[in-house]
């Protein structure tokens, strides 16, 4: 235990320390690039670069703050764990990974933080050891690596500029070699933020301790490939990306969706996660990444906050995690209630918390932009559904008397309430206080007055909708029995999972059982796996009949070896 202690004072002392430094950079307009040479040897060298600029200093600042609250925050509810030593050790593989992958403006050392996420985020998936667990880490490993992959053929591809350090290139990049080396950083940040085709994974790691989850699922993994479009944000702006765009609009619309049909408290909020993404990298394809790095900060700020709640809730549940067996919960533990409430409220965009910040602008840069009328309703309807799942989730824990459990051990530890308190007061203030130091000049946009008030009327419709959603029943005509198969297809993601993983492997067994009658039993026996066997026998049965000393045979070979040459 005091072994968290330390590591939570630790990391905290470092990410205000990072947080000051990267205000000073930003106010100053500062940067920083270190070229640490490991060795050399024939001209060839070994080294480790580090870029410290505002954006990083203030990110990695970010994390280690929530990462410290995650750590004091674990010290009570893994406090009963028999690994408890383990997990800490796993976290804090997983935070250094993140600070590898922020500081490198090389994509070899990018590379080793992008994989260090992928396989700790691995470990930490299947950390409860079942059967639930191993299918989810062996999902969610199987996804990152296809963005591995195409990040070390963007390292081959790199290679024809005499270098990695991308940060030196992006303006100077040749047409062959910047269209495919962005091609490749979009499928990367895609598999990593979970975005369509990828997402089915994101719902799946929740399968992880629930601190984990907090951490995982705020600013360190599902970001990563947010933070690495933002470093190739020069390169975006030079080509036509309206096709990403639509496919990050259709997953937030489609989390949006989706999480009006679950009743799993933490795959509810890993959906609005993936919501989130979409929306960060809507706004990047956009093209604007400050923007994007804005709600990015604020957005991990509220959601390790909600993930905490929701650990709290679920440990005071006796670890039910249906929303179906909550009810009243504000009655029992009222502090936890409250700040997920507060969460919940700055996910929505609701005036003056965090998030409204941060959304407001977006939807504003929305509206100020060019854009089409298909992707401008798929967003505004995409931030209704935001606060239409919400607003149900909180009817469903927190009023009524519909829970079903009947004996709760409620509960509210005092150092899980510190951590608490902690990350509410970030997602009150932080998206104001990051918002007059990110912006410190005025932008001015002039909108009419439906169109600057036509935010608050969907989330004041979203609202409506969401407490008319935790009203219905099973049988009831709207959303019952008589469409599930529509319902089906809008909670289980578009059939997303299936697409991952039944269509993979579902087949592949018969496809096996077929090639192994075909090659092992049949034709293929014969002509491919035993002929040369057989000609190999063949062949040694006669050269075996040639060493027996047989005269014929050596009279025979003696003449066509004189008769061959007198032909010659």
């Amino acid at each position: 235990m005091n072994l968290f202690y330390l590591w939570f004072f630790f990391l905290f002392l470092i990410g205000l320390v990072l947080m000051f430094n990267g205000l000073i950079f930003l106010y100053d307009e500062y940067s920083m690039f270190m070229d640490w040479e490991i060795m050399s040897l024939n001209s060839s060298v070994l080294s480790m670069s580090m870029y410290f600029d505002w954006m990083s200093l203030l990110f990695m600042g970010s994390v280690l703050c929530i990462s410290s609250m995650v750590i004091l925050y674990s010290s009570s509810y893994m406090g009963s764990d028999v690994f408890k030593l383990r997990f800490l050790l796993i976290v804090l593989l997983f935070v250094l990974s993140m600070m590898f992958l922020i500081i490198s403006p090389n994509l070899i050392s990018i590379l080793l933080g992008w994989d260090g996420l992928g396989l700790v985020s691995y470990c930490l998936v299947i950390y409860y050891q079942n059967y639930k667990s191993y299918n989810a880490g062996m999902l969610t490993i199987l996804s990152n690596r296809i963005g591995d992959v195409s990040i070390l053929i963007g390292i081959s591809w790199l290679f024809n500029m005499g270098g990695w350090n991308y940060i030196f290139y992006l303006k100077y990049l040749d047409y062959s070699v910047s269209y495919w080396l962005l091609y490749l950083m979009i499928i990367s940040a895609f598999t990593k933020s979970a975005q369509i085709p990828f997402s089915s994974w994101l719902p799946a790691a929740m399968a992880a301790p629930t601190p984990v989850s907090a951490l995982v699922h705020s600013s360190t993994l599902v970001t990563a490939g947010v933070y690495l479009l933002i470093r190739f944000s020069e390169l975006l702006y030079m080509y036509n990306l309206t096709f990403f765009l639509l496919i990050s609009c259709l997953t937030m619309f489609m989390s949006g969706l989706a999480a009006n049909f679950e009743y799993d408290l933490k795959k509810i909020i890993a959906l609005s996660t993936l919501s989130q993404l979409g929306l960060m990298m809507s706004v990047l394809f956009m093209g604007y990444h400050v923007c994007s790095y804005f709600h990015m900060l604020t957005h991990a700020f509220f959601k390790a906050l909600m993930f905490l709640c929701a650990g709290l809730i679920i440990h005071c549940m006796n670890d039910s995690q249906d929303i179906r067996h909550m009810g009243n919960l504000i009655n029992c533990i009222p502090y936890t209630c409250s700040c997920f409430f507060i969460s919940n409220l700055s996910l929505c965009g609701f005036p003056f918390l965090s998030g409204f910040y941060s959304k407001d602008m977006v939807l504003e840069q929305l509206s100020f932009n060019y854009s089409n009328l298909y992707i401008y309703i798929i967003f505004y309807l995409s931030v209704g559904l935001t606060v239409c799942y919400s607003l149900r989730l909180i009817y469903y824990c927190f009023t009524g008397s519909n829970n079903l459990m009947v004996i709760s051990n409620y509960n509210e530890d005092q150092l899980m309430l510190c951590s608490l308190v902690f990350m509410t007061i970030l997602s009150i203030i932080s998206g104001s206080m990051l918002m007059w130091l990110i912006f410190p000049y005025f932008y001015f946009m002039c909108f009419p007055l439906f169109l600057k008030l036509m935010p608050l009327l969907f989330i004041m419709l979203g609202m409506w909708l969401g407490y008319s959603l935790s009203l219905l029943m099973i049988n009831d005509n709207i959303f019952g029995i008589l469409f599930n198969y529509l319902i089906e297809f809008l909670s289980i993601m578009w059939f997303m999972p299936y697409f991952s993983t039944y269509m993979i492997y579902n087949k592949a067994l018969t496809y096996s059982k077929m090639s192994s009658v075909f090659m092992d039993y049949s034709w293929g026996e014969s002509l491919i796996s035993s002929s040369i066997p057989k000609f190999i026998n063949y062949l040694s049965s006669f050269y075996t009949l040639y060493q027996m000393s047989n005269v014929k045979i050596y009279l025979l070979s003696f003449i066509f070896i004189i008769l061959f040459m007198l032909m010659i």
